[in-house]
């Protein structure tokens, strides 16, 4: 069975020593993976990868870039995001003494063999936006959001119509 080709994928072989730029284009559902479709990336998705390739180490930056549309945590409103993310890692060849000393500080560092013809950053690329995802949402430049009114409510004169409005009342002019 032939293995599926990878959607983002730099391809080592024959790439010579120095910096190396790569852009990529795709949208969530290329990745077959419902995490991103539910984390409302709908457009396309922009990937730029710089591959520094030295004698014996190989550095790759990852940079995304796209919109995602969520929703408001507080009113639900629905809100448009531009979202960027990053990340580095390190390919290297060799473990010699200084190499195992940062990689023992560095998650980001990862052997590979110096046969290896590409390698794929799919799945980098997935975590890259998903990690870009901001954990709250909120639509502070949205003037029907309640939340974040600037101006204070109009204050009646009517009296509560009963005692637990009337609490309630209290309550809330306690809190302002």
């Amino acid at each position: 069975m032939p293995k599926e080709r990878a959607l983002i994928e730099i391809r080592l072989a024959g790439l010579s020593q120095g910096v190396h730029e790569f852009d990529f284009a795709c949208t969530a559902g290329d990745f077959n993976d419902t995490a991103l479709t539910d984390a409302g990336f709908t457009g396309e998705i922009s990937v730029g990868v710089t591959v520094d390739k030295y004698e014996d180490e190989i550095t790759v930056s990852i940079e995304t870039s796209a919109s995602a549309d969520r929703t408001c945590d507080l009113c639900l409103a629905p809100v448009s995001l531009d979202l960027e993310g990053s990340y580095h890692i390190y390919y290297v060849y060799d473990l010699g003494q200084e190499i195992q000393e940062a990689r023992d500080e560095e998650d980001e560092y990862r052997l590979i063999d110096r046969n290896t013809v590409s390698v794929d950053l799919t799945e980098e690329v997935r975590e890259t936006l998903l990690l870009s995802v901001p954990m709250k949402v909120t639509c502070t430049d949205n003037p029907d959001c309640q939340v974040f009114q600037q101006e204070p409510p109009e204050e009646t004169d009517s009296a509560p119509d009963s005692s637990w409005q009337e609490s309630l009342e209290k309550l809330k002019n306690k809190y302002r």
